[in-house]
């Protein structure tokens, strides 16, 4: 504004030397300078001016954008991180006040409603279509390609790979509508698949559920394939936990050969099976990865088989400088490639050769998927995906 102002004054001196100068020439007299004559190159400086305003306010409104998607993204990392244990902590607090009423009501109305996540949830458009959630994919930005349509009449499960550290691009994707899931597989109701222990966390259930997260166990993925009609599509992240602690930046590999329980599901339910894999997501964060036989992946393990997941020691960027660490993870475009569905025939009792069978041809369509679209996403046509 400062340059806008000093120019257009200089404007200003411009036109009252040019008036003096006609009037001393009138009189006979030499001009009393040549600064007149360059009023039309001072003029040219507003348009200068002006495009230095315009250029700072979009940059301004550029730096602005990019930190409210870091803020988007950070405040779900958070959520997944510590809502839950936060929030049972205040509730018990709530406990010891004058305050104890609401959290006797809330923990009365959690009893009654303990077995809604086995049952699909309660999901809720709005929030799904929070304007968060678009800055949160445009921070990476997060991509869904849709490769072959989906009949509304068959039930599905998807297979998502790799898990990553957190699975960000399932839950982007999947869990909230800023990739426009619903309008490029109209009819299909995605259901992501997480730990059933999220859900007996107060607070925190309600958010998963209002986002169409439901438990990744038996009792909920009969119900949504048997008693919820067609068009259910239940995201499953096969590698889970395990597959977590060899995430990272470079490496693409999966955990499958002995992940056949998904597939013993589909058989049951005639439930077609359709391979994903997500592109960068391993490129996010950065972890330290702890060798076989080390102290560090005997802890991890112990809690993997304990508790249902495995920590990891892992790092991402600061909130307010890429260059420092911090858990904002690092903005890495993630896409995810929707392939083929496999036609699954509905047989109430598999035995062991169907399901090995069809985990076969699901592990083949996986890397047939991985090898067709890896150099469209960055990656060399010698890159190979190693499957655990």
């Amino acid at each position: 504004m400062k340059t806008l102002i000093a120019a257009y004054s200089g404007v200003l001196r411009g036109e009252r030397q040019a008036e003096a100068d006609r009037s001393q020439r009138s009189h006979g007299g030499p001009a009393l300078s040549r600064e007149g004559s360059g009023r039309w190159g001072t003029g040219s400086s507003i348009l200068s001016a002006l495009q230095d305003l315009f250029s700072v306010t979009w940059l301004n409104r550029s730096k602005v954008e990019k930190q409210l998607q870091v803020i988007s993204v950070l405040q779900w990392v958070l959520s997944f991180l510590v809502m839950g244990v936060a929030c049972s902590a205040f509730l018990m607090y709530i406990f010891c006040t004058d305050c104890w009423l609401i959290a006797v009501l809330y923990f009365t109305w959690l009893v009654f409603d303990w077995n809604t996540p086995k049952k699909g949830g309660r999901r809720s458009q709005w929030v799904r279509n929070w304007a968060v959630w678009r800055y949160f994919r445009d921070y990476f930005p997060i991509q869904l390609v849709k490769t072959h349509n989906l009949l509304t009449t068959r039930n599905y499960i998807f297979g998502y790979h790799p898990h990553g550290i957190m699975g960000l691009g399932a839950f982007c994707n999947f869990s909230t509508e800023a990739t426009e899931v619903s309008k490029k597989f109209p009819g299909i109701r995605p259901y992501l698949a997480t730990l059933a222990g999220n859900f007996r966390l107060p607070v925190l259930r309600e958010y998963l559920m209002s986002g169409g997260i439901c438990p990744v166990n038996r009792d909920t993925i009969d119900y949504l394939l048997s008693k919820n009609g067609s068009g259910n599509a239940i995201i499953i992240v096969v590698g889970g936990a395990a597959e977590s602690l060899s995430s990272m930046p470079g490496k693409n590999a999966v955990t499958l050969r002995n992940r056949k329980g998904f597939v013993k599901l589909a058989l049951r339910h005639g439930a077609d099976l359709v391979p994903m894999y997500s592109f960068g997501e391993n490129e996010v964060y950065k972890q330290v990865i702890f060798e076989e036989g080390s102290w560090g992946r005997w802890v991890q393990k112990k809690f993997q088989k304990y508790i249902g997941f495995a920590p990891c020691i892992f790092h991402g960027r600061g909130l307010f400088s890429s260059d420092t660490w911090g858990l904002v993870p690092y903005s890495k475009p993630i896409t995810t490639v929707v392939g083929e569905p496999i036609t699954i025939p509905k047989l109430e009792h598999p035995t062991q050769q169907d399901i090995d069978l069809y985990h076969t041809m699901y592990m083949e369509a996986l890397v047939k998927l991985f090898d067709k679209h890896k150099t469209k996403f960055g990656l060399l046509e010698t890159e190979v995906l190693e499957v655990n």
